[in-house]
């Protein structure tokens, strides 16, 4: 959306909110238009990289990479300056460093990891996995502008079971499915998750207790990391560099609500 549209749009969503109030506003009132600012913001930004750098990852692992100009959810600045989710990148390095004959995204979105490391690891086939038509349309395509549409597979729900058709090979597993986690990674159901490695996000705000119960599933198999979210640090594009720092933290602000940690598994050396 254009700036002046999309900020006339937000003006008259805070409107709407205003006059919903009764009194003075209380905290989650409060709290709930400040994230809508915040997110206008981020969408600002958005529009300035795009103006300046076109639709391209500037920064991270997949630097350079062609993207898109509006994501199918969550922040999309974040994405190309490449700080998103920037805590995994040395989890992926060493992942990758490992010798991974192929990835298995569940829940890919428009294909930033499924892409990303597709180029990154240009010997590896990922098959990404998403429920939604319009997430597997646009990965599909992303694959094709970015050249690894032979080695980008995009298919629908991955079922519980379904890791056992990638037993015997080594594959790193991707899952970000918004609490569904939980239902997807059963490894009685697919007992090759035993010598797969995972990066897993976990979401206990969606599934209470979600991480606890991945951590004992998996315990008897892997050894478990869990990373939280941390600051950013990262090389800042010309454009941003003159801004004020409330922009500058707004741009690599992931727009979660609660923390949504981390579960790294590796599978346990065998003695």
């Amino acid at each position: 959306m254009a700036a002046s549209a999309l900020t006339t749009h937000i003006g008259n969503l805070i409107r709407q909110q205003m006059a919903q109030w009764s009194g003075a506003p209380d905290m989650n009132q409060l709290y709930n238009l400040l994230r809508l600012l915040a997110r206008w913001r981020s969408q600002v930004l958005v529009n300035t990289h795009l103006s300046q750098e076109g639709a391209r990852i500037t920064g991270g692992p997949f630097k350079g990479m062609e993207y898109v100009a509006a994501a199918t959810e969550g922040p999309l600045i974040a994405r190309l300056l490449g700080t998103y989710e920037s805590e995994l990148h040395p989890h992926l390095a060493a992942l990758a460093a490992g010798g991974i004959e192929c990835v298995i995204d569940v829940g890919c979105a428009e294909g930033y990891y499924a892409v990303g490391l597709a180029r990154m690891m240009p010997d590896v086939t990922v098959y990404a996995y998403d429920i939604e038509e319009k997430a597997r349309v646009i990965c599909a395509d992303l694959a094709a502008r970015n050249g690894v549409a032979d080695r980008v597979i995009v298919g629908g729900e991955l079922k519980p079971d379904g890791f056992q058709a990638f037993a015997g090979r080594k594959a790193l597993v991707i899952v970000d499915t918004e609490g569904a986690e939980v239902d997807i990674l059963q490894p009685d159901l697919s007992p090759a998750l035993a010598q797969m490695s995972l990066i897993v996000e976990t979401h206990d705000l969606f599934r209470a207790g979600a991480r606890a119960t991945l951590v004992e599933r998996f315990s008897p198999t892997h050894d478990i990391v869990t990373v939280h979210q941390g600051p950013k640090m990262f090389e800042m594009p010309e454009w941003l560099k003159p801004l004020n720092h409330l922009d500058q933290l707004l741009a690599v602000w992931e727009w979660r609500m609660q923390p949504t940690p981390w579960l790294v598994m590796t599978p346990k050396a065998v003695a």
